[in-house]
Formats: C-alpha cells, structure tokens, sequence
C-alpha cells in the first residue's frame, strides 16, 4: 500500500541564512546584516560595467578588508592599547595594519584579476598602492563611527533586558504578596489570642507581623528611614534568638539619626552571616557584638562574633557577601568601605562604612 507524503519544500539560501541569524544576538544579527548589504551595494554597482567574476571578486575582497580594519580597530587596538595607555604603539600597530592591510589587499585584488579577470596582466603601481592605503585610513575613521553605533545599540538592547527584568521583577513581587492584608489581620487575631495566655509569644508573633509588613511596604522603596531598618534588624535578631538553646550575649550599640535614609535590606547580610555561621547553638559562650554609628555623613555599621570550631568547619562560599559587594558598587561607586577579618582564628569582624543621607 503507497503513502502519499506530503512534498516539502527545498530550504533556500535566504531560509538557512535567516534561520542562522535567529539565534544570534541583535547586535550581532544587525552586524550580519550591515555588512550583507554593504557586499550587495559593493556588488552591483560594478556588476554591470565589470561583469559578475569582477564584481564577486572585488566586493568579497573588500568587505573582508573592511571587516579586518574595523573590527581590528575597535575590537583588539583601541581598546587593548590606546586605553590602557600604550599610546605609541597603539599608533605604530594601525600604521602596520592600514599600510599592510591595504596593500595586502592590493595586490590579492591584483592576483585574483590576472588568473579569473584580465587578459593582460596588471601590475601594482605607486598611484594604485597609494589608493590602497587611502581607502584604508578612511575606512579607519569610520571604525569610531561603527564603535559609537555599536555602543549605542548595546546600551539601548541593556536597556530593554533591564525594563524587561523590572516588569518580570515586578510581577514576580505582585504573586508573592498573596493576600498580605489577610495575613496581617490573622497575624493580629492570633496576636490577641495569645496575649491572653502566653504574652511572650504574643510579641514574638508581633515581631514576625513587622518583618512580613518591612518585607511587603518597604523592602521595594529605594531608601527607607533609619529606624525602620534597625527595628526590622532588632526584630530578626529576636526571632532568631528563639532558636538558639543556651542565652547568648547580644551587644547592639546604636547612634544614629532615626530619620536619615539607607537602602532596605543594606546591613542584613552581616546579621545573617552571625546566626548563620557564627553562633554554636549548643555553646553557652556565645557572644555578639554589633554597632550602628552615624557620624560626620557616614554610617558605620561593625558585627563581631566568635569563631566555633563547628561553625568554621561548615561550608561557606561568601555569596551573600559578594552579592553585597556588588549591591554597593550600584549604590556607591567606589565611596564605601567593606572589610572582612578573622582575627587569629578567633573572632570574625565584619565592617561597612557608606555615606548616608
């Protein structure tokens, strides 16, 4: 019994070659297509006066130099010498690449003319050498221009992935916040509740009820008052001292502006880091030392804890660190101070200094 199957198409060079450029970057899908419009542009205006081998020959020969003397600028020389300072050799290294490139190109144009072209042979001369180099420097200057496109196309495709991630950021926060108000008003019911019979649980789950609401209002504000952040750090520490079995030695010293504004969340990492992997839960000698202090438009912020032997023996790759670290840089530039020590094995020493408003 026959099947029929249906005919399929033969896939064209335009299909292969625009399915090859889907995958591709759009910075790199538009390079791909400036220089396929710059061969055809090169192509057909000779095509007709020269015929199609003159036309290949010349229009594949010279985007390849173009190619070379652009790509050669603004991707190895200018940005591996002139700005790291090597200027002198940046100029002498596009000297050699203008002078050889063009004549390279000269007299590669010059061969493939006299065995595919010509009937005559021709022979490079000083006015056709020196053409050559012309066209080299010219296409040396546009370079800038293509650098400065490039750079503009870059930053407007950051842009977009950067509106992209703050919608899908956005989004992502608007289905975390299921129902907040119901779990505040519940929170509140079982708050009452509990006053009733265990008052210190009660203000345990008020503390949990000011962590959920910091979350929720004020950990997506750019900057929220002084106050706020240290009574959300006040209330984690509180909360976390419920896990620990043995009393511990919690020292916060604050002097601050209540009203001066930090970005949420900013000293968090610190105080994480010392449940996490400074406290031994079955020690009795467990001791923390923290201080707040806002002087002369800075705030320094300093945790200091013991070092356990099980709590050094655990696993810690310092990512919360290096994402602080990258978080400041966005904030400060290179205006903020970030030190971490572990003194002779015994204690370890966090400490931030940031400028504050």
């Amino acid at each position: 019994m026959a099947v029929e199957r249906p005919l399929t198409k033969p896939k064209t060079f335009v299909f292969l070659k625009m399915n090859f450029l889907k995958d591709k970057p759009a910075i790199v899908r538009l390079q791909w297509l400036i220089w396929v419009a710059v061969f055809l542009i090169i192509f057909f205006s000779i095509l007709p006066e020269e015929g199609l081998a003159h036309a290949i020959i010349f229009s594949t020969t010279s985007v390849a130099f173009y190619t070379l003397v652009i790509y050669g600028n603004i991707l190895l020389l200018f940005p591996k010498l002139w700005e790291r300072g090597h200027k002198v050799t940046y100029v002498i290294c596009v000297v050699v690449l203008l002078v050889g490139g063009g004549l390279g190109r000269g007299y590669l144009l010059i061969y493939l003319f006299n065995h595919f072209v010509t009937a005559p042979p021709e022979k490079m001369d000083t006015g056709m050498a020196l053409n050559f180099i012309i066209a080299g420097v010219l296409n040396y200057m546009l370079s800038f221009v293509f650098r400065i496109a490039l750079a503009y196309f870059g930053l407007k495709q950051q842009a977009e992935e950067i509106l992209l991630q703050k919608s899908q950021a956005e989004l992502n926060l608007l289905k975390s916040q299921v129902q907040p108000h119901f779990l505040f008003n519940t929170l509140n019911n079982i708050y009452y509740e509990a006053y009733r019979e265990a008052p210190r649980t009660a203000g345990l789950i008020e503390r949990l009820s000011d962590i959920m609401r910091y979350f929720v209002d004020e950990s997506p504000k750019d900057e929220v008052s002084m106050q706020t952040e240290v009574s959300f750090i006040e209330n984690y520490i509180a909360l976390e001292k419920i896990r620990i079995r043995h009393k511990t030695d919690i020292s916060f010293v604050k002097e601050y502006n209540a009203e001066s504004r930090i970005p949420p969340m900013l000293l968090m990492t610190f105080v994480e880091n010392i449940f996490k992997h400074g406290i031994d839960k079955s020690s009795k000698e467990n001791k923390i030392e923290i201080s707040l202090i806002q002087q002369e438009g800075f705030l320094l912020f300093q945790t200091c804890n013991r070092v356990h032997p099980v709590a050094s023996k655990e696993e810690c790759h310092g990512f919360g660190i290096e994402n602080l670290r990258k978080r400041l840089t966005m904030l400060y530039g290179t205006k903020f101070e970030l030190n971490i020590e572990k003194n002779g094995g015994h204690t370890f020493t966090a400490f931030l200094k940031v400028p504050i408003s």
